[in-house]
């Protein structure tokens, strides 16, 4: 596996650590083993970077430009990598990205000097990244907040954590370092108290429960998460079911950790995906009229990062969820 020379700037697309700042410079270097003698240098590095961010066309780029190299001579990408060969990369800076704030409409939930809290519409992303450089959350945010904490660099003002971008509901920014110190603490700390309400497809028997299960990248797709012991962090939710019907049940589940699609792939791992899930969900067609995947952020709650009070705020489920139900209550 590749080792760094310098400190990894973590993935848009991974959990991060919300403390954390984003360092710029990457330097990879390493030895090619047996099992991978005879592959693509394009698939080599892209498979052996394992970031979902960085494409094999993007890797093929980077060779060509001569930022990946093979034997310290650059190289073409279908170039054939053997036992032994040193493979270095040096991933170029990207190019700066200029955050415009924009006037979007935001559900403002709480707002103070530190600390502001919205109810997230389905379908909107948290903050820019590849294919979403406009229309997110921060820009939203920039727009309206001015001020908002810069801990976890330039791309991500104010984020602390991140809801997916087809889930709707909670979401709390910081509007200085001090708050987002106190905040980031707390989640991993698992003392915010994140509920979610979501509709999936059959009948789970027992009224509660609770999944630990690892999380980690799917090796059949990078881009996508599943439960593995191998290279999987530690990933526990707790589920209580609030109504049954004739092949849904409607939960209320709470995060103890915070990894990636970790309920949708929760839900998927013990047999009962998410209504309406366009990746985990696989039942195209049953949806219910949803818009998109039936999961809400219902409940935030978290002390105030300078008074030390508990806030916790709460919000219904959208329309087409709630639409979905009583479609299901009236059977």
């Amino acid at each position: 596996m590749a080792t760094e020379n310098h400190p990894p700037k973590n993935s848009l697309s991974e959990q991060w650590d919300p403390a954390t700042p984003d360092d710029n410079e990457r330097q990879y270097e390493w030895t090619v083993s047996a099992g991978q003698a005879g592959e693509r240098l394009d698939k080599h590095v892209t498979e052996e970077l394992a970031d979902p961010a960085v494409s094999r066309s993007q890797v093929q780029e980077w060779i060509r430009t001569g930022a990946v190299v093979l034997n310290g001579q650059p190289t073409k990408p279908n170039a054939k990598v053997a036992v032994g060969d040193h493979v270095a990369v040096v991933i170029p800076e990207p190019e700066p990205v200029e955050l415009i704030p924009e006037n979007i409409p935001l559900e403002i939930v709480y707002e103070d000097a530190d600390v502001v809290v919205i109810n997230k519409p389905r379908g909107m992303v948290v903050h820019p990244a590849a294919g979403h450089p406009s229309g997110t959350v921060v820009n939203a945010l920039l727009y309206h907040c001015k001020d908002l904490s810069g801990i976890n660099g330039v791309m991500r003002p104010g984020i602390v954590h991140r809801i997916d971008k087809d889930t709707s509901g909670l979401l709390m920014a910081a509007k200085n370092d001090l708050a987002h110190a106190s905040l980031a603490e707390q989640l991993k700390a698992h003392t915010v108290n994140r509920r979610y309400k979501a509709l999936v497809y059959g009948v789970i028997p027992h009224d509660r429960g609770t999944i630990d299960a690892p999380l980690g990248r799917d090796p059949h797709d990078r881009k996508l998460y599943t439960v593995t012991e191998k290279g999987g962090k530690r990933a526990v939710t707790h589920f209580a079911v609030e109504e049954r019907f004739d092949d849904y049940t409607y939960l209320e589940l709470k995060l103890e950790t915070g990894r990636t699609h970790q309920i949708r792939v929760h839900m998927k791992y013990i047999g009962y995906p998410l209504v309406g899930d366009p990746v985990y969900g696989g039942r195209a067609g049953r949806t219910l009229g949803m818009n998109g995947q039936a999961l809400h952020a219902a409940v935030l709650g978290f002390d105030h990062p300078r008074t030390g009070e508990y806030l916790e705020f709460t919000r219904p489920i959208p329309a087409d969820m709630e639409h979905a139900l009583t479609v299901l209550r009236t059977r």
